[in-house]
């Protein structure tokens, strides 16, 4: 015998346990969204549905990707939002339309259909996590609106299966964000110390500047980098063929004054004219003779020596060989490398109130781990430019702890001033911003 053909009712059950089925079969929020509002329309026959989780569209039938400024999606918010303030989204119902206000029963006209079954999502406390705007022209049979609430419990199920924890707007009610923001906003007026951030160099301290004696040609740097040297080492050696010149030319001038002064001292006593040149030629070797200490004077200081003990401090021996110099031109220093202080460049903009004896943090780019404490001691009343084109302020600070950092290294600076509110702290930036934009 043939097996007899389903009835109505047996494909009815057929696709429900289908639809079960598919939504079991979900393995991410995103492929349950879409079957809750795309699989059951063959077997209900609505013409669109939106699923809503936490007072938000998440999914629209026929639709990939929910535009959250669609009209219809405001519409559906806008409207699931005044059934909740109905206390009538607990249910699986079917919605009046004449219970909503006019504004959207008008959009209800135009963009929904006439007929609409909400199906709730309840989770384990039986409260409503989301739920499903199904809409039709046909009005909904008492059958079918037993089959949703079914399906509604399998939905849930299926989604808490996939996300457990609830949204976060509903874990956080009206009242707890109104505290959480209450608690924000006195928490502003928490007073912090200010601190700010500027770049900073281990510099020397009483450091002997060695400059440039005469104008001249650099031939040698005898000393390197952060080299120990003693009193009276040579450092630097000048270009000295034209001094040497200048001295052997002056020492043979004042030989020939000396000459003529002799010789006509001794035809005095008898040559009356020869004895009135005397005065003369006297002076013309003192003359003569100033001229050769000053040439001997340059010659001596082609030689620059140390003179002190401790460190040359300066960049590269490179960048002076071979160029000429001026007299007073800054060379290298000599310090002593246990003395040292700390000199911040603190930008205009981030420029703070600052007490004298202020509190400095000091840590180096080489070793960011390991703090160095200093003192303030010194503030530039006249913000200068820096080499990187930036207007600052020159600050010296003093170490309070040993061993002090090397002389050359760098890192960052964090200096704190007074107390003020935490607002003050988070927007001093942008408030100063504002009243040079705005005037105030």
């Amino acid at each position: 015998m043939n097996a007899p053909v389903a009835g109505a009712v047996e494909r009815v059950f057929a696709q429900f346990l289908d639809l079960e089925r598919l939504t079991r079969a979900a393995r991410t929020t995103e492929q349950l969204a879409y079957s809750l509002v795309n699989d059951g329309q063959a077997l209900f026959g609505f013409r669109h549905a939106a699923l809503l989780i936490a007072g938000k569209v998440r999914a629209v039938t026929g639709v990939s990707s929910v535009e959250p400024n669609a009209p219809f999606v405001a519409f559906v918010e806008q409207a699931v939002a005044q059934i909740f303030k109905l206390e009538r989204a607990k249910p699986a119902t079917v919605v009046p339309m004449d219970a909503f206000s006019a504004s959207v029963r008008e959009d209800w006209q135009s963009l929904s259909a006439p007929q609409v079954f909400w199906l709730p999502l309840l989770d384990h406390k039986g409260e409503v996590f989301g739920g499903i705007w199904l809409a039709r022209d046909n009005p909904w049979s008492p059958s079918e609106q037993v089959l949703l609430a079914q399906l509604g419990d399998t939905y849930s199920h299926a989604w808490l299966a996939l996300q457990p924890r609830r949204p976060w707007r509903l874990r956080f009610t009206r009242k707890r964000q109104a505290l959480l923001v209450a608690l924000a906003l006195l928490s502003l007026l928490i007073p912090v110390r200010q601190s700010v951030l500027a770049p900073a160099e281990v510099v020397p301290l009483a450091g002997r500047v060695v400059a440039a004696p005469l104008d001249g040609v650099i031939a040698e740097f005898l000393v390197k980098p952060n080299q120990t040297v003693k009193s009276g080492d040579l450092l630097v050696r000048f270009e000295s063929t034209t001094l040497k010149a200048q001295a052997d030319v002056a020492q043979r001038a004042l030989g020939v004054a000396e000459a003529e002064l002799k010789a006509n001292a001794q035809r005095a006593f008898a040559d009356a004219e020869s004895s009135s040149k005397i005065d003369l030629l006297a002076a013309r070797v003192e003359q003569k003779r100033a001229e050769r200490d000053y040439a001997a004077e340059l010659l001596k200081r082609s030689e620059v020596r140390a003179e002190r003990d401790g460190i040359a401090v300066f960049a590269d021996a490179e960048r002076w060989t071979g160029k000429p110099v001026q007299t007073g031109e800054r060379l290298m220093e000599i310090a002593d490398p246990n003395q040292a202080e700390l000199r911040i460049e603190l930008a205009v903009g981030d420029a703070i109130v600052l007490e004298p004896d202020a509190e400095v943090a000091l840590f180096l780019d080489s070793d960011p781990l390991q703090r160095h404490s200093a003192k303030l001691e010194r503030v530039a009343y006249e913000a200068q430019s820096t080499p990187a084109g930036q207007l600052a302020y020159r600050l010296d600070a003093g170490f309070t702890d040993s061993p002090v950092p090397r002389i050359g290294l760098r890192g960052t600076a964090k200096l704190f001033g007074q107390r003020a509110p935490l607002a003050l702290y988070l927007l001093r930036r942008p408030l100063a911003g504002l009243r040079q934009s705005v005037g105030l």
